[in-house]
């Protein structure tokens, strides 16, 4: 966190130019094991998974049971839910719960962390969980080959509601209506999906507390002209974009650049990639970027984006003249 409030200093500096704030950058870490995570490197808060999964473990063992399936679901959720105290919350709460080590640390996490901290531990036990995304909700159960006994009630609630939380008996989520038919119909989500999920959920998290003002900002708001066919309005309020959170922003940007490694041609994420970077002022990337979603985007959307793409050249050219000015320019005394 030391290394991201020293970028936020620096771009406060940028965006503030008479702020006399010293700024010191940190050292680039080249090996991803020589950064730490609140104290631990990424393989210590990996090694945290099989600590809670030996912990089921010795759960099973001081009940004196065997193996089967709810019994040993039901000693994740006692280890899980009620000796570590991990909770539920809702995704838009807060960023920082939809990081991984963040989520082991405090024991609070959005559902899709926990989701996959559920499957991981279970994998370590010898147990496939699968997933699917059902609404706003991400859904996990135990593969199986009978689903009828996940929706089977044991003790006031069945297997599937165990796992999953609250989210199923709340008649206003889709989660409510699933049986165990519906459940074969879904479309099982492969690691590729479930990361993709979390890191657009970290885009929306970021983007959602970037502006400073603006609350509600939508990204694609400066395609549509506040002043239609007033060019010279529409350029200068081009120009003036609104204080961001620099961080925040980043991380936007950041996840962003992830989940498109993962969905090359999906022109709507290219589209959104392009504006953070164009609320960035890095308008020669979000050209790049804008100007590819162009060709994959239909042809009613590429006609937005083209006046929009043509201001950006504008924008580029006095972005780099502003900047051969101040490096240019001699002060005298």
């Amino acid at each position: 966190m030391a290394f991201h409030r020293d970028m936020d200093m620096c771009s406060f500096v940028n965006e503030r130019k008479d702020a006399a704030v010293p700024f010191k950058a940190e050292p680039e870490v080249s090996n991803v094991e020589d950064i730490s995570l609140a104290g631990k490197s990424v393989s210590g808060w990996l090694n945290e998974l099989d600590t809670i999964a030996k912990e089921v473990e010795t759960e099973l063992v001081s009940r004196d049971i065997g193996c089967h399936l709810e019994e040993v679901l039901e000693a994740v959720n006692a280890v899980l839910f009620e000796s570590r105290g991990f909770k539920r919350l809702p995704v838009f709460l807060d960023s920082k719960f939809s990081y991984f080590h963040i989520v082991l640390s405090c024991g609070c996490g959005s559902a899709i962390v926990l989701s996959i901290i559920y499957i991981e531990i279970c994998r370590r036990l010898g147990i496939t969980i699968v997933g699917s995304c059902v609404g706003e909700d991400f859904l996990i159960w135990p593969q199986t080959g009978n689903p009828e006994e996940l929706f089977r009630a044991s003790s006031g609630c069945s297997l599937f509601a165990m796992i999953n939380g609250n989210c199923v008996q709340d008649p206003r989520s889709k989660a409510s209506d699933l049986n165990s038919k519906s459940l074969l119909e879904l479309d099982i989500a492969t690691n590729r999906d479930i990361i993709g999920i979390a890191l657009a959920n970290l885009i929306r998290l970021h983007w959602k507390r970037a502006p400073r003002a603006n609350w509600g900002l939508m990204l694609t708001s400066p395609l549509r002209p506040v002043h239609p066919g007033n060019d010279k309005t529409n350029m200068a309020e081009s120009t003036r974009n609104p204080l961001f959170r620099p961080q925040e922003l980043r991380l936007a940007i950041m996840a962003s650049e992830r989940l498109l490694i993962l969905q090359p041609h999906n022109w709507r994420l290219r589209r959104d990639h392009g504006m953070l970077l164009y609320f960035n002022r890095r308008y020669g990337e979000a050209v790049q970027e804008l100007s590819i979603c162009m060709a994959f985007a239909p042809v009613e959307e590429a006609e937005v984006l083209e006046p929009f793409v043509e201001k950006l050249h504008l924008l580029r050219l006095l972005s780099s003249w502003e900047s051969w000015e101040q490096a240019g320019s001699v002060a005298i005394p």
